[in-house]
């Protein structure tokens, strides 16, 4: 099997109304098999998920955390807004589990790509916009395209981000080969492939943090049309090593 990964361009600013469908395919030729990989800044855009900074009026436990960690209490008031629990504070970061379970970085909430003076914030509900998203392209196109939304987290232990699905519709999250054998004849016991997760860090290789390419095709993949909630990607607190 060989893999392409087509980026998806796209001619105008994504804004709060933007039919992203259109848009999208205005800009690329989507061929059955194909798998749309959008980033979450522009999702989180289209949808009206950005703040201004200036509305924010920073608590006191935000004012606190904000003159310890040397961090706007803006951002961190949006930090605390977005989360279930903090898992840990250093270094100016906020390790926090969101209320969608996503464990990251300052509850995933950044200044990058947007105007100056505002913050996005994730997806309220990411999986839903993946369906809409594979909806509203199913609607005018008559092809079933996957949508994977993806969004950039830090790793444990190494350096470096990588992007990972945080919302998905129309596919496998994940290829079990439990139970079947390797090679030498040897039943697996625990692998489980996040095919989700490995295909958003490769489209991040021609999508790019700067280069305007908010969106790639990945085309050559097999998979089994299918819906799983991005929850089962997420461990559960009891089989954490780390809590």
């Amino acid at each position: 099997m060989s893999l392409e990964i087509i980026p998806v361009c796209l001619d105008a600013e994504v804004d709060t109304g933007t039919d992203l469908s259109l848009e999208i395919c205005s800009c690329t030729h989507l061929e059955p098999g194909d798998i749309l990989i959008v980033s979450q800044k522009i999702i989180s855009k289209q949808e009206g998920r950005i703040v201004r900074l200036d509305s924010v009026r920073p608590s006191i436990l935000a004012s606190g955390i904000s003159a310890q960690y040397g961090k706007d209490p803006r951002l961190v008031e949006l930090i605390l807004s977005e989360t279930r629990r903090i898992v840990r504070m250093g270094h100016g970061i906020l390790v926090v589990e969101t209320h969608h379970g996503f464990v990251c970085a300052n509850a995933g909430i950044d200044e990058s790509n947007v105007p100056h003076g505002y913050a996005t914030l994730l997806p309220a509900d990411p999986d839903l916009s993946a369906q809409r998203l594979y909806d509203a392209i199913c609607q005018k196109t008559g092809v079933s395209i996957p949508v994977i939304i993806s969004d950039t987290f830090g790793r444990p232990f190494r350096l470096g981000q990588t992007d990972c699905a945080i919302g998905s519709h129309g596919m496998p999250l994940i290829r079990d080969y439990r139970g079947t054998q390797d090679s030498m004849g040897r039943k697996l016991r625990v692998s489980e492939i996040s095919i989700a997760d490995e295909l958003c860090a490769a489209a991040e290789l021609v999508k790019s943090k700067s280069s305007g390419c908010p969106a790639a095709l990945v085309r050559g993949m097999s998979f089994s049309p299918g819906r799983e909630p991005i929850r089962r990607m997420l461990r559960q607190s009891s089989e954490d090593l780390f809590l």
